[in-house]
């Protein structure tokens, strides 16, 4: 699974975008809050200004009035005034800056979020085949939340220390031009630290972010089988394939912090050393020639910590910066991946009227490489039942997603009432057709809820004859609340009869012209089956009907019976005359008569 998730996180469209072009699409973001960015800046710039001036008004008092001891009160009462004034005022600007930061960063990360949920809403099936769910629910949640990170702190911070910065050197060059001359020295070295921490931890960052991807994916498939986890007695396995993957992640989570320890704090604690050792060295050596004024050497040491911390704090940032642009990487790959749904072709709005289809030499392929179908030919006339049979793998469920456009038709065409698939809206498919899946999915929420989907076009009386038509009225007119009753996660309240009554009613409310069964009796109890049966009669009545049969005894009387072997119709007819031929059909009949 590991293996598989790497493969698909390295062909994914993420690791061919650009660092410089991932940066332009976060700036991009920001275009739509380009007056409130000016704002915080400017409440930033003001507050870093009133913060590189404290110490020259320290430096003003400790030259002018303590050393020669000249305690003039008005003078030093101004000064005062001032340092205060500006330690407020530094601390206010700073709360007001990063509160609209805050702000911002909010906003793009709820933008992108839903920019990248939407993205994913229209992507086709094809890509969900291949992606883990687990590594989605990374992209959107956690990569997000790091890109959120990025505005909040690094870019506030990245901004905040520049401009800090060249306002200490422009203070140093005010009060020693020579001194601040010899700090310049120290840049090209700080810059080769950055660039080297840049360097390092980028790669570790990428492997980070995977090893959290493929933890995700483990734990989403954990919970989501956990029954059968449990009834196979595979705990013991799956907790080492997560501890495996636990492991790894922890591993490299540890060289990222190797990395931060060595070269985003050791390594400028040392080029401080060396600036500090510079500083008292030219005090020093000025002492011998004549005095030295302390308070320039009070203020140069206080610039020089106030220089350094944002340094370190800047490469502090880089280690966020970098998971940011690498979470970035991955969810713009994800907005930017191109296996759409397929699409409708041309501006004509055709309606579906009579349900008649047709499959004309379909052939199909879900990796381009192997057919799952070859050469398909029929026709189900209005109102007819054709059911699809055969052993798994032989195309059965294919024919029905293709029909439903969940991928798309590349060799040959299918077409309703005459006009190909491709020329209908969506809204008239999904409105027209109806799909029964053999696994009933149940949203959380209430019955109500999940017949009607967000369709304010169904009435509650719709809903009520929706399910009194599939017969699941008996059921849900014992429930507490009744159509408002809570359904849990999955509707794992409900028996598997009932929560295919409750799909049964959810696609009936729609009215559909073509009804499409994918083995919709598989996974019924015994229970509900007679009431089942005599609902999925009532749903054909009038309409073309799809079916996939797991059982024959339940397409007996259709109008015609397709038999698939290895993608290909190898026998077709009604059951009496495929029993006549004493084929495939004939053999599975009589297997299953066998088996009871």
């Amino acid at each position: 699974m590991a293996k598989e998730a790497i493969i698909l996180e390295q062909g994914m469209t993420t690791e061919k975008i650009s660092r410089k072009r991932t940066v332009r699409r976060l700036a991009g973001y920001t275009k739509k809050h380009a007056g409130l960015l000016v704002f915080s800046f400017s409440m930033l710039l003001i507050a870093t200004i009133a913060d590189v001036l404290n110490p020259i008004i320290m430096k003003t008092f400790i030259d002018d009035h303590l050393m020669p001891r000249s305690f003039e009160l008005n003078s030093i009462l101004v000064l005062a005034i001032l340092y205060f004034v500006l330690l407020v005022s530094s601390s206010l600007f700073n709360y007001i800056q990063l509160l609209f930061f805050q702000k911002i960063a909010v906003r793009i990360i709820h933008q992108i979020r839903i920019d990248t949920f939407s993205r994913v809403q229209k992507l086709g099936l094809a890509f969900f085949d291949r992606t883990a769910g687990g590594s989605l629910i990374s992209r959107i949640t956690n990569d997000t939340e790091a890109i959120k990170e990025l505005y909040i702190t690094v870019l506030s911070t990245f901004v905040q220390n520049i401009v800090m910065l060249t306002g200490i050197i422009i203070a140093m060059f005010y009060l020693n031009p020579k001194l601040a001359l010899l700090y310049l020295i120290f840049l090209p070295l700080i810059f080769i630290l950055i660039r080297t921490y840049q360097y390092f931890s980028s790669r570790v960052f990428h492997l980070a972010r995977q090893k959290l991807s493929q933890l995700n994916t483990k734990l989403n498939e954990s919970l989501q089988g956990m029954t059968i986890i449990q009834a196979m007695r595979q705990e013991k396995r799956f907790r080492e394939s997560f501890g495996k993957t636990n492991n790894e992640l922890y591993h490299a989570t540890l060289k990222q912090v190797k990395i931060n320890a060595l070269l985003a704090r050791s390594a400028v604690d040392i080029v401080y050393l060396l600036a500090l050792a510079l500083i008292l060295g030219f005090f020093g050596i000025r002492s011998f020639e004549s005095p030295i004024e302390i308070g320039v050497l009070y203020a140069f040491i206080n610039y020089l910590e106030r220089f350094f911390e944002p340094i370190n704090m800047v490469m502090a940032r880089i280690g966020q910066f970098q998971q940011a642009i690498v979470a970035s990487e991955r969810v713009f790959g994800l907005i930017d991946e191109d296996q759409l749904a397929p699409a409708t072709i041309g501006d004509e709005q055709p309606k579906i009227e009579q349900g008649l289809i047709e499959f004309r030499n379909v052939t199909f392929s879900y990796d381009g490489k192997v057919d799952v179908l070859k050469n398909i030919n029929f026709t189900a006339n209005p109102g007819e039942t054709v059911a699809l049979v055969g052993h798994t793998g032989s195309g059965k469920s294919s024919i029905s997603n293709l029909l439903m456009r969940f991928y798309p038709v590349v060799q040959g065409e299918i077409l309703i009432d005459g006009v190909n698939l491709n020329y209908y809206q969506e809204d008239e498919l999904r409105h027209r057709l109806g799909l029964v899946l053999q696994d009933a999915f149940l949203f959380s929420g209430d019955i109500n809820h999940n017949i009607r989907l967000y369709n304010e076009e169904i009435t509650d009386l719709e809903i009520k004859d929706a399910v009194r038509f599939v017969q699941a009225d008996k059921f849900v007119e014992r429930l507490p609340h009744k159509y408002s009753n809570p359904i849990g996660e999955r509707g794992s309240t409900f028996s598997s009869g009932e929560r295919q009554l409750l799909s049964f009613a959810r696609t009936m409310a729609l009215n559909p012209k073509i009804l499409v069964l994918d083995e919709a009796t598989a996974n019924i109890d015994s229970e509900t089956e007679e009431a089942i049966q005599l609902a999925l009669r009532r749903m054909r009545e009038g309409r073309t009907t799809i079916a996939i049969a797991h059982r024959l005894s339940t397409i007996f009387d259709a109008d015609l019976i397709l038999v698939l072997h290895k993608g290909q119709i190898v026998e077709r007819g009604t059951h009496q005359e495929l029993l006549k031929l004493k084929g495939r059909y004939y053999n599975m009949y009589n297997l299953q008569l066998k088996n009871g």
